[in-house]
């Protein structure tokens, strides 16, 4: 199969896996955000255009299985912090491997910038200030997503190909 077919296959597989198991696993009403992970993933093997593909094609695909109220801000967002970590781009490219703590670290980063900037959006949609925005989808989510990004790197083997 082509490469860029085997990428477009596992973009939206990822999507799936978030949309049909990981919408689930909620705790406390926070679901971690794994198509971020992976949006993060590409745009550190790949750079900043994949990434910002990546972002939005992914986000884009979120926001219509997800998210319908508040349309476009997945893919808004995705665009824009893949298009940033593509600036840190790896110099091994594709042969980049993430080890557990750099996955846990990486992933809050990612994930608190991202987090912020949907609930400031969702927060000005909703004409709402709570603690649950901030205690439970900011930060709780940014470490729920850290922490399965944590589990994901102790099993990601060295055949593994994005």
């Amino acid at each position: 199969m082509p490469l860029l077919l085997r990428r477009i296959g596992a973009g939206i597989g990822v999507v799936l896996l978030q949309w049909l198991v990981f919408q689930r696993l909620s705790l406390w009403g926070v679901v971690p955000d794994v198509v971020l992970l992976f949006v993060s993933l590409v745009a550190l093997k790949r750079g900043r255009l994949a990434g910002a593909v990546a972002g939005f094609s992914a986000g884009l695909l979120m926001d219509l299985l997800t998210n319908p109220t508040m349309f476009g801000v997945n893919a808004l967002v995705k665009t824009i912090l893949g298009f940033v970590v593509g600036l840190f781009r790896s110099d091994q490219g594709e042969n980049t491997r993430v080890s557990p703590p750099q996955a846990f670290v990486g992933g809050l980063v990612v994930a608190v910038v991202h987090n912020g900037l949907v609930t400031i959006a969702l927060a000005l949609d909703q004409n709402t200030r709570t603690p649950f925005l901030i205690a439970g989808l900011w930060i709780g989510g940014a470490l729920y997503t850290a922490v399965v990004a944590f589990v994901a790197s102790l099993f990601s083997g060295r055949g593994n190909r994005l």
